[in-house]
């Protein structure tokens, strides 16, 4: 049995459910609506399914998403990803921030079918700790790159055409260290921390323009899809690190040159 709640955004309502798993999923054409794939025509709003199934890849599964079906939690992130405009960042940042909190009160929504099942398979229940894992990780990365999209009017469109965003190995190397070295001490300074394999920037630096994220999705083993960020500096971010190093006494190697 299915657990059918309606969540409402302006003129939106998006029905969201849970199935016999306990997975989330949402309507696909609201879903769609909301996050603006969408073509107007004589006053109607039409979803553009063609461009929701290249998003999704669907010809590969050899299955359409139409009007009447519904998508899954990881299928959401990769539309609202790929659509990557201005209402399809305010209606992800609206799912991550109410509907799926909402869901999630005691942090994870489970069906009677599904408790039942955790109590009678220890493999189920190690699957559905995985599952609200990777959830989590998806979620945390799709806040990071919301928040880094705040100060449009001031730098976004810049860093967008810049062709000088730096990894965080180039910057390391300014400081004759490795990546990985620079990585952990941003860590110990409050700057950042480590979810799964991905770093991710602490809320306080997130709004700062220091960085410019991108998602991509890549396929496990067993065929899912995980999201995987991938995250570059920008030169006010290369700053930012100069500046807060500089506190800590620690400079660019330049820098250290000049001195001796």
């Amino acid at each position: 049995m299915n657990n059918l709640q309606e969540f409402t955004n302006g003129d939106i309502k998006l029905p969201v459910r849970t199935n016999q798993n306990g997975d989330i999923e949402f309507d696909a054409e609201k879903a769609a609506i909301g996050l603006g794939i969408t073509s107007s025509s004589k006053g109607y709003i039409n979803v553009r399914w063609n461009r929701v199934n290249e998003y999704l890849n669907s010809a590969k599964s050899g299955r359409k998403v139409s009007k009447g079906d519904f998508i899954t939690e990881p299928q959401f992130y990769k539309l609202a990803i790929k659509a990557n405009n201005p209402t399809a960042e305010k209606f992800q940042d609206w799912v991550t921030s109410e509907v799926l909190p909402t869901i999630r009160k005691h942090g994870a929504y489970l069906t009677d079918s599904a408790i039942e099942q955790t109590l009678t398979d220890p493999d189920y229940l190690i699957k559905l700790a995985t599952q609200l894992k990777t959830e989590r990780e998806g979620r945390l990365i799709a806040e990071q790159q919301v928040n880094e999209l705040q100060p449009k009017a001031t730098y976004y469109d810049q860093v967008l055409q810049n062709p000088s965003l730096v990894t965080i190995t180039v910057i390391a190397k300014d400081y004759g260290m490795s990546g990985r070295k620079l990585n952990k001490l941003l860590h110990e300074l409050g700057v950042q921390y480590k979810q799964g394999n991905t770093w991710l920037l602490y809320a306080k630096y997130q709004t700062n323009g220091w960085t410019h994220s991108k998602t991509t999705m890549i396929k496990r083993t067993d065929g899912t899809e995980k999201a995987v960020l991938n995250t570059k500096w920008t030169q006010k971010g290369r700053l930012g690190l100069y500046e807060l190093l500089k506190q800590e006494n620690i400079y660019p190697k330049i820098e250290q040159l000049v001195e001796v």
